[in-house]
């Protein structure tokens, strides 16, 4: 009996070990689409310093064009799962074309942004354990909804105004 299990794990973990390397044939893209560094949020809003690296630390893997790709980026199914996240993430909202963005969606991010970030949404869990960095503080969470309040207030001023 002890042999027969033997001869099943074996097989189980040869099977096993053929599939992980068959998965390392899938390479998904991950590069980083050109972007026009005056249509990014960076350009296109009055962001302090302080919000800056924020968002630097927190979002910018997911929500721009400026993605550092890790180690594990390249191991299937491992890679898969951050292409998929990352493109989603670009999709939602990427601070590399905020500009391209008309104004009423511009303020529903903004505000979305603050919503998100104080209700713990974002950062993602899935991204804090290898990205502890990238954990938001209370303080950090404070800045941001200023920030976020105060970019809101300036899109309806520009609106009144005769602006974008």
């Amino acid at each position: 009996m002890k042999v027969r299990v033997r001869k099943v794990l074996k097989r189980a973990a040869v099977v096993t070990a053929l599939l992980f390397l068959g998965a390392q044939l899938y390479r998904p893209d991950r590069t980083n689409p050109p972007a026009d560094p005056s249509k990014s949020m960076r350009a296109s809003t009055r962001m302090t310093p302080e919000v800056e690296a924020i968002l630097e630390r927190s979002c910018r893997d997911c929500h721009s064009s400026e993605t550092v790709w890790p180690w594990y980026s390249h191991v299937a199914p491992a890679s898969w799962f951050l292409q998929w996240h990352v493109d989603e993430g670009r999709r939602e909202l990427s601070f590399s074309e905020w500009a391209t963005y008309p104004k009423r969606k511009r303020e529903r991010k903004l505000h979305e942004m603050c919503q998100q970030v104080e209700s713990g949404e974002m950062p993602l869990r899935s991204y804090l354990p290898l990205h502890p960095s990238a954990r938001l503080s209370d303080e950090d969470r404070r800045v941001l909804c200023e920030w976020t309040r105060r970019e809101e207030e300036r899109q309806g001023e520009a609106d009144a105004g005769g602006g974008s």
